[in-house]
Parts: structure tokens; sequence; C-alpha cells
């Protein structure tokens, strides 16, 4: 429930046509269709800011590239070049489809449904290191998705033809491509499940659990302090979790008041992983 006493919805768009007629009117969020740029842009795009003496940058440390020589991994580089986008900005919507398979090397991307009076269903969270996009030969549809940038993020783009020429013909690379698509699967049943049977503070505390536990572990280049962080704003958190703002910020309070976390200016920090957990039901 939103505090004006309102149900928040929580559920699949019925129809990618019902978009025709949004109900966000004269001031589009973020995710309205036409805030993206177009498909030609990122792929003809160099990776001059990148620098030539590093081209392979955006392959490295890519699950399904793990164990490619450095040549193979420079044919591939060559073939996907690397594109950046702001937090917020959109990377896919259904008014500009376009058959392409992003590679996420920085940042976090949110893919989600959105229904006609604007309501919003996150199907997934794509972290570092994996894949998504409108890839018919792949199995992995994109439909009447939204791809939406969390944080700054850096992709590299690859096309259909190069996906046949590079990723499909290597027996190692197409068996993790298949992995990563039946986990994900995997996640949005559950995320489907949450939606029915687990109240708007469970599904809070399940995505915060969810976004720590995605985080990659602290090492040398990447300092850990003692308690995960997440840099998301209430607004943000309300999305992934399929309720309002209001209502999120409210649970979010009361978890704090908890002990289960500290909240700043666009950033959570979960002091107690268990006791959030256990709160996710």
């Amino acid at each position: 429930m939103g505090d004006n006493g309102m149900a928040v919805t929580y559920c699949l768009a019925d129809s990618a046509d019902a978009l025709a007629s949004p109900a966000w009117g004269a001031a589009p969020p973020p995710w309205a269709p036409g805030r993206r740029e177009e498909t030609h842009a990122m792929i003809d795009a160099g990776t001059d800011a990148a620098g030539d003496a590093d081209k392979t940058w955006c392959m490295a440390e890519v699950d399904i590239f793990c164990d490619l020589n450095e040549q193979e991994m420079e044919a591939i580089a060559t073939a996907a070049p690397m594109k950046t986008y702001n937090a917020g900005e959109i990377l896919y919507s259904p008014a500009q489809p376009s058959e392409v398979l992003f590679i996420l090397k920085k940042g976090r991307i949110r893919v989600f449904r959105v229904s006609a009076d604007g309501r919003a269903l996150t199907t997934a969270i794509i972290t570092p290191g994996t894949i998504f996009g409108e890839m018919v030969l792949l199995g992995q549809h994109m439909y009447d998705n939204y791809a939406e940038a969390l944080d700054d993020v850096s992709v590299c783009v690859m096309s259909r033809a190069d996906v046949h020429r590079f990723l499909l013909s290597d027996a190692r690379i197409a068996a993790r491509i298949t992995t990563i698509l039946g986990r994900r699967l995997a996640d949005l049943e559950q995320r489907l499940s949450d939606s029915v049977f687990k109240t708007v503070a469970q599904r809070i505390a399940t995505t915060l659990t969810t976004l720590t536990t995605a985080q990659p572990t602290a090492g040398p280049l990447r300092p850990g302090g003692r308690h995960p962080q997440i840099a998301l704003t209430h607004e943000q958190l309300a999305a992934l979790a399929g309720t309002s703002r209001e209502t999120c910020t409210k649970v979010l309070r009361d978890y704090a008041g908890q002990g289960l976390l500290r909240l700043a200016r666009g950033r959570i920090t979960v002091l107690d992983s268990a006791r959030l957990k256990d709160a996710a039901g």
C-alpha cells in the first residue's frame, strides 16, 4: 500500500501497445520511449576514449571469455566497441528495438517492463561480467522490456553477425551463454513468485539482500569496508521492489530503527546482513 492508501501493483505489463498513450503525460520519466541513443551511434562509437593500448579492457574478467587467449580476446574486442552510459540512461527500449548483444563490463543494469499507467516490474538486475540484449538467435528476448543503467556503466556492443562469428562458433562461450540464460530465467521465476507471495517489506529486504550478494568481493583493487553499501536512491529501490517511493522510505526507516541499515543520501549501508535476510522471508 502507498501512503495514500492505494494499492501499488507489482505486475507484468499487459501489452507493449499500451505504451502508445502513456499515463506520465508531458513530463516523461527516464524510462519513457525515445530517451535513448540510436543503435548505430553505439556501434559506430569508437574506443578512442579508452585508448588503443587496451582494446581488450572490455573483455577482461567477463565470465564467458574467461579462458580465451589474448589474440582471441583482441579479435572480439575489435568487433565489440565500448560504450558508456550515465546512471538513469536507457540502453534499450521497445520503441527503438535493436538486435545487438550487450556485454556488461562495469556498473549494473536493470531490465524492467512498464504498464500503461506507469507501473513497473523489474525482471532482472544485470551485474558486471555478463550479457543481455535482443538476440533472438540466443533465445534472449527483450520483448517489451527496457534496460536502464543503475550506475555509470560501460558495455561492449556486438552485432548479430559478430555474435555468430565469435560467440556461437566457440563451444566454450556458447555453453556459458546457455548457463547465463538459464540462471536468468530462474531469477525471473523467483521475482514473479516474490511479487505474489511476499509483502512490500519482504520484497525490499529481498532486493537489498540480492544487491549486496551480487557485489564483487573486496580485493587489492577494490578495498571493501566492514559493511556492504548500496548506491541507490529510495525511488530507485522502490522501482526495483515494485512499490512507491513513500512506502519504500517508510520501510527503510523501520529497518534502520531496528539496526539493520544505515541511511544516507543516495546510499544504504547494510549493518546486519543476517537479520536483513531473515526479514526477506
